[in-house]
């Protein structure tokens, strides 16, 4: 069994978000593609490859692997946000 990972260490620097994700993620896509058009940086961790990260997300979801799940610049997260809910998080 693979030890659950410290959601400290993915909380990212101000203006920034950390998605946690998969590669068939068409949710995660989506919201990629719309960051894309902001000045919001984004640090991608695929819950696949990286070491308990899957425990993490669903430690973060219920007990489910639920991606996107988001994490903010204060540490709090949120599963699968609009774009909108991203931009007004990291406004504050």
């Amino acid at each position: 069994m693979t030890a659950i990972a410290d959601l400290k260490e993915f909380v990212p620097a101000e203006n920034t978000i950390t998605m946690f994700t998969t590669d068939w993620c068409s949710y995660c896509k989506r919201l990629k593609l719309m960051l894309a058009s902001t000045d919001i940086a984004l640090n991608e961790v695929n819950i696949e490859t990286t070491p308990g990260t899957e425990e993490l997300v669903k430690s973060l979801n219920g007990g489910n692997a639920v991606v996107p799940t988001v994490v903010f610049p204060d540490g709090t997260t949120a599963t699968n946000p609009s774009i909108t809910e991203v931009k007004a998080r990291i406004a504050g």
